[in-house]
């Protein structure tokens, strides 16, 4: 016969044994109060007595109404499973949505410790999947400054150069002060890029005095009116600082493409309220679409205003591929309109740090290939690759990673994950709560205080830093002298135990204006035929 099978439930055994420990301890403590060690149990038991009438008379919670004080240790497992499952049951190799060793190469280059590994891989070079990048017999010199790419076309007055290696998109708000200071400071002294996310450009971005590409979401933070539509004239205001290097209009992100979101009331603080220009202590809305156009023709018309406003900066957007229409509606406006953005950011469905439903997460929208795939692709098509840049954003850790993503169409790369732990983050997933145990992804002010702001300055440095070195190396190691040089032709995956292709085979490439030349195969024809300027809907 089990406990729970006996006619008193749990809750009178677990709080009987409890009163009847602290009773003893209190007749002990009676016959002998000089003890320490009598008068520290003694508390013990009776704050554990507390508890468990506090578990018994609340309301909210099944299990502790019917274990009090035991039931407390579901609530500490289920808040430490990530950490014990990442440090005691995964290996080197496992894990997501960051393995061990994603994690351990940033935390080593971030402290400037030693990032080489003896005994050979851990990866199976011989499992299905496995990439690598082909290396030259000759080898091309190490470049001695690191990459950079040069960012605006004909309508830009004040182009940028941007490095190639950049911190993506992450909002005050959804990160603290602290690590924005840190990652805006690291900006600063390392000579790359800080992207705003659509929060709105914070105090805490302009005191490192890094340079920044702002974002402007659906809400049009920081560049809105009272009802929440866009304010050419606040956007100008902002955007006229000399620190604004681009402008970003993001359509959609990869961790919830299509959704939108809320910031709850009670997170509005003074300090969110000021920076998104919201009323304090009321529900802060991301609509899941923009108000300000509504045609992809408007689109390109507002994207050119925002150039405009700006003085001339470099004006561009970010989304997750979904309908493969929309996108080329919007290519379709471009060429109907002579309006073109200077660049295009290509998000992921892999996420980030944007908490959102599971359906979202786990299966909406292009993973980053296949999006960048399709994007660079599209703007050949039509015959304006060498006017629009393409930047890629979704699980880049490593150089390889960056590689990987030249070699399909990106001309420069961003991390937000990256330099998350470059700071600190150690992949808890609580970043939704305002619970993070680092200090990173939280408003608690008394969290944020383990984030020392100097100390993470430098490993964001030293991250960049290192990633970047690395990846002149594995350009040179290529025979290549820019890693722009790299071509799907270069990377190889085994998709059998025999058999391997190149991404040339994965991918196939367009030719130059073969879209409007009519001289595409059926996967491309429909969604071309389909696509519609003057709508994001699809013409039938």
């Amino acid at each position: 016969m089990s406990l729970l099978s006996l006619p008193f439930s749990p809750r009178f055994i677990t709080l009987t044994l409890v009163v009847l420990v602290t009773a003893a301890l209190a007749v002990a403590f009676a016959a002998e109060p000089r003890s320490l060690v009598l008068a520290i149990f003694l508390g013990i038991g009776l704050f554990l007595t507390l508890v468990g009438v506090v578990d018994l008379l609340q309301t909210s919670h099944a299990i502790l109404r019917n274990y009090p004080i035991a039931g407390h240790l579901r609530f500490v497992f289920e808040a430490i499973r990530p950490e014990m499952r990442q440090y005691f049951f995964e290996s080197e190799e496992d894990g997501m949505p960051f393995s061990r060793d994603q994690r351990a190469i940033v935390y080593q280059r971030a402290k400037n410790t030693l990032d080489v590994r003896p005994f050979g891989t851990n990866h199976d070079v011989y499992g299905l999947g496995y990439e690598w990048m082909s290396h030259s017999i000759a080898p091309a010199p190490v470049a001695k400054e690191p990459h950079r790419v040069q960012i605006g076309g004909p309508d830009c007055m004040q182009p940028y150069s941007a490095s190639v290696f950049n911190i993506s998109a992450m909002s005050f708000g959804a990160l603290s002060a602290n690590a924005i200071r840190a990652l805006n400071g690291g900006a600063k002294l390392g000579g790359f890029y800080h992207d705003t996310g659509e929060g709105g450009y914070s105090p805490y971005h302009r005191e490192g005095g890094g340079d920044i590409v702002w974002e402007i979401g659906s809400g049009y933070f920081g560049a809105r009116n009272p009802d929440g539509t866009f304010s050419p004239e606040k956007f100008a205001a902002s955007a006229a600082n000399p620190q604004v290097k681009m402008v970003e209009l993001k359509l959609s992100q990869g961790a919830k493409p299509g959704h939108g979101g809320v910031l709850p009331a009670p997170k509005v603080s003074q300090e969110i309220a000021l920076t998104r220009g919201v009323p304090i202590g009321e529900d802060c809305i991301s609509p899941s679409r923009h108000s300000a156009f509504a045609t992809p023709i408007e689109m390109m018309q507002f994207i050119a205003e925002m150039r405009r406003l700006s003085g001339g900066k470099p004006a561009g957007f970010k989304l997750c591929i979904g309908h493969e229409w929309e996108f080329l509606a919007i290519c379709k406006a471009m060429l109907e309109t002579k309006l073109y953005p200077d660049f295009i950011v290509v998000d992921g469905k892999e996420g980030g740090t944007g908490a959102a439903p599971m359906e979202f997460v786990d299966h909406i929208g292009k993973p980053m290939r296949q999006g960048l795939y399709f994007v660079h692709n599209a703007l050949v098509g039509i015959g304006v690759r060498d006017r629009i840049k393409i930047g890629a954003a979704g699980k880049i850790i490593t150089a390889f990673d960056i590689v990987r993503a030249m070699a399909l169409g990106a001309d420069w790369c961003n991390a937000a994950r990256g330099f998350m732990f470059a700071v600190g983050c150690i992949q808890s997933q609580h970043c939704h709560t305002d619970r993070c145990p680092t200090g990173v992804a939280t408003q608690d002010p008394t969290r944020q205080r383990a984030l020392v702001v100097p100390d993470k300055t430098e490993r964001v440095v030293n991250f960049h830093r290192a990633t970047v070195r690395e990846l002149a190396e594995l350009t040179a190691a290529a025979g290549l002298a820019h890693p722009n040089d790299f071509k799907p032709i270069h990377i190889s995956r085994r998709i059998t135990p025999r058999e391997v292709v190149t991404f040339a085979d994965i991918y196939p490439a367009l030719s130059e204006g073969a879209l409007l030349a009519g001289n595409v195969n059926a996967r491309w024809a429909q969604p071309w035929a389909m696509a519609d300027a003057k709508s994001f809907r699809p013409m039938v």
